[in-house]
């Protein structure tokens, strides 16, 4: 499709979204689109600059990026609940002419560097102008800074309809879908693949402000006449899990979307079983970074394959590569090695971090990705976890954590698990898993050191058993690794 969102070119009374109990049309989006181009221009912003919004829960919040984007302006999503800190950081790198807010939302008044701008649209259907899918930037998304301060994505409109369009063809993804979600809008899964995929393919968009499984649950039902796919990350599928245990409304809600997706993270193999068991039906991953978008994903053709990614999309090439980044021609799913892509949804760079740009990057097009895999005969992509923090060379094996993770996860008592390498003097560096118990279980190390020696190789067993209330994690759900064993 050379138009990004060919809907809106048109004034379609079909829903678009629906925020809490507030919803538009495709023709009224547009009309609002187009009132937040007005303002840019009386404001004076210009194509090519950018603009932060605020990414709270709110219609107008949409409107201002799609605005933003018919404007030719990169938006830059902030997380309302963004330290002073991260967010003095991120517009002194991204320099914003101005940050927009919904009315009634507030923000920081430290910020003084640009002027915020609260407003709030109640649009005259209309439509928009078609979209050109080029090399525009689009969106600034930062990453959440494991490796420094978090630099600035660029990805442009061209990154976006390529890898929507791979999505759209591997999930069979079609106007009559509506989907479901409850993630932040100002990462990869929420934004792009959330709000902007819905749009692209012509559906609509359910966004549940706050997550809750009764929250998601109700969704779900008030959208039982329509065909729903559920996006969420593996810790909303747990806690929808265990309270779907309970709840017999939940359960069959969970049993109407034709597609139950899950990314930013490994769903383990027993929350696998356990909503199978609950549910009767499976559930599909996916696999991508801030800086690639998508690269894998299980299609909605296959069922749904525990503890793999899927093989990569349509238009996306993948290898796997050793320490010396020279191409594993593996397909035994034990060799392990860092992730390689290259496709046309690849972002256009750090945004001024040439430097950083260049150490991911080559001049080929492929981008290393820093994490680890293995793959199987057919292709399929099981992901070990991040170079920097998941691989362990203890004893002169060389393991990777999310293998024992997985393992560990499939012990009656444990509820979550992250493992990480300690140094060693003796082994070069020692496993250590930081364990969070299900209620009621007895701290038992011996038992769970000995599970892994029995279930992998005794190699691969932790040497250190740390038990904790909870595992530190960020907005998406991921696990700090940085903050275990330090």
């Amino acid at each position: 499709m050379p138009d990004l969102f060919p809907r809106l070119t048109r004034a379609d009374s079909r829903l678009a979204l629906i925020v809490a109990d507030e919803s538009w049309t495709y023709a009224e989006l547009a009309g609002a689109a187009l009132e937040h181009v007005a303002l840019l221009e009386r404001t004076g912003v210009e194509r090519g600059d950018r603009v932060a919004v605020w990414a709270q829960p709110n219609l107008s919040t949409a409107a201002a990026m799609i605005g933003n984007a018919a404007a030719g302006v990169a938006t830059v999503p902030l997380n309302p609940k963004l330290g002073l800190s991260e967010l003095r950081h991120i517009f002194n790198d991204s320099e914003p002419r101005l940050a927009f807010c919904a009315e009634g939302c507030d923000v920081p008044h430290e910020i003084t560097s640009v002027p915020s701008l609260h407003a709030a649209h109640a649009p005259n259907p209309a439509a928009l102008p078609p979209l050109a899918v080029d090399d525009t930037p689009t969106l600034i998304l930062y990453t959440s800074g494991t490796t420094g301060p978090p630099k600035g994505v660029v990805i442009t409109r061209r990154n976006i309809a390529a890898n929507l369009d791979a999505l759209t063809e591997a999930w069979e993804w079609t106007e009559r879908d509506t989907v479901v979600h409850s993630l932040p809008l100002i990462h990869a899964h929420g934004l792009v693949l959330g709000l902007l995929g819905s749009l692209r393919v012509g559906g609509a968009l359910h966004y549940v402000p706050r997550f809750t499984p009764a929250s998601i649950g109700q969704a779900l039902v008030d959208a039982r006449h329509e065909q729903t796919v559920l996006f969420a990350v593996p810790t909303m599928f747990h806690r929808i899990a265990e309270a779907a245990e309970h709840d017999s409304g939940l359960c069959e809600a969970l049993r109407q979307p034709r597609l139950l997706v899950s990314g930013s993270a490994g769903l383990s193999l027993r929350e696998h079983d356990h909503i199978q068991t609950l549910t009767g039906r499976g559930v599909h991953e996916r696999y991508g970074l801030t800086e690639t978008l998508i690269n894998c994903g299980v299609p909605a053709s296959h069922a749904p394959m525990p503890g793999y990614v899927g093989p990569p999309l349509p238009g996306v090439e993948l290898k796997l590569v050793d320490d010396r980044r020279r191409e594993i021609d593996a397909y035994d799913d034990q060799t392990i090695g860092e992730v390689v892509v290259r496709s046309a949804a690849v972002f256009a760079g750090y945004l001024n971090r040439d430097d950083a740009t260049a150490a991911v990057l080559d001049d080929e097009g492929w981008f290393y990705t820093g994490d680890l895999a293995t793959r199987t005969e057919s292709g399929a992509i099981r992901i070990l976890g991040r170079r920097s923090t998941d691989l362990i060379k203890t004893g002169g094996y060389r393991v990777g954590a999310g293998e024992i993770e997985a393992c560990l996860l499939e012990h009656p008592s444990v509820r979550e698990v992250a493992v990480v390498g300690i140094p060693d003097d003796d082994l070069g560096q020692r496993i250590a898993a930081f364990v969070v118990l299900r209620p009621g279980e007895h701290r038992d190390p011996a038992a769970l050191t000995s599970f892994v020696a029995e279930h992998l190789s005794p190699h691969k067993r932790p040497r250190d058993i740390h038990f904790t209330a909870e595992l530190p994690r960020n907005a998406m759900g991921k696990v700090q690794k940085k903050l275990l064993g330090s």
